[in-house]
């Protein structure tokens, strides 16, 4: 790579995007290719070079970085790229044994494969807390850590290509839970004739709140799991009243329920062995 940077982003969707304007305001030479030409146009611009094809994109420079919808999206837009002697950070997201499976066709390929993937806060790559999680050989981050810290600050977890993505969906499944139950609690407010300001005023200190109890969870979850039957009843109890409140305003709460039920699920196990059997294995079971 020369002293001025320069890559090729394929993929331009929210991601791919924000990935282009970053590193072109950070003196970048960027090649694009999206399938839809608009975008990549949009981001001529700016400076970015568009690519009249993947293979052309590929051809521009020693190093692509992928924004795509998931790796199986890779195959299509690679199959006719000559990969030989190329650098290909896949950023797209999907699960470890996918990713794993897409290394090994890029590295058949002759090119080098490194696992990123963000963990920001929407497409704000350059967020406060946003990371980038990568995985795969050592030296090839170090090798670009100057590059891909351009974008945001990188947590390299390891050799294995789809440890990277572990992590990742690890806080998605998190992430997911949390913002799908937002969605319930804010309609909940609003529907009963309460203020969502003054909701989130009261919600001033949950980040650390949040922090001391994921800790604390995780710790139980390392000797088994949190909770007695005493606990697991009053769980139970506890989503039937968030249920109630929801179904009073008239407001969904499936999600609810569908908690509710690891928890009684928790409570039939728990009578069935004779012993207390916490959520934490109940999750354990269904792999």
């Amino acid at each position: 790579m020369s002293a001025r940077k320069s890559v090729s982003v394929l993929g331009l969707g929210p991601m791919g995007q924000a990935t282009v304007k970053i590193l072109l305001a950070a003196g970048v030479d960027v090649t694009v290719w999206n399938r839809t030409p608009g975008k990549a146009e949009a981001l001529a611009e700016l400076g970015a070079k568009p690519a009249a094809t993947a293979a052309e994109a590929v051809a521009a420079n020693d190093t692509i970085l992928l924004s795509l919808i998931h790796y199986d999206a890779m195959y299509g837009v690679l199959e006719h790229a000559d990969l030989a002697g190329k650098t290909v950070v896949n950023l797209s997201s999907d699960s470890p044994a996918n990713t794993s499976k897409g290394a090994g066709w890029v590295l058949d390929r002759g090119a080098r494969f490194l696992t990123g993937a963000y963990m920001t806060q929407s497409d704000d790559i350059q967020h406060p807390v946003s990371r980038m999680y990568v995985s795969g050989p050592g030296a090839l981050h170090q090798e670009l850590q100057d590059l891909l810290e351009l974008l945001c600050p990188t947590e390299y977890l390891g050799e294995d290509y789809g440890i990277a993505q572990l992590y990742y969906q690890a806080n998605l499944a998190m992430f997911h839970a949390f913002l799908i139950s937002l969605e319930q609690a804010v309609a909940m407010i609003e529907r009963s004739g309460g203020d969502v300001d003054r909701f989130m005023a009261l919600r001033e200190n949950e980040p650390q709140s949040l922090k001391d109890f994921s800790y604390f969870f995780v710790e139980a979850a390392k000797q088994g799991g949190w909770g007695d039957l005493a606990n697991l009843k009053m769980m139970h109890a506890g989503a039937q009243h968030v249920i109630d409140a929801s179904e009073e305003a008239g407001v969904d709460a499936e999600i609810t329920k569908t908690i509710q039920q690891y928890y009684q699920r928790a409570l039939d196990a728990s009578e069935q062995a004779g012993r207390v059997v916490p959520v934490h294995q109940i999750f354990s079971r269904n792999g």
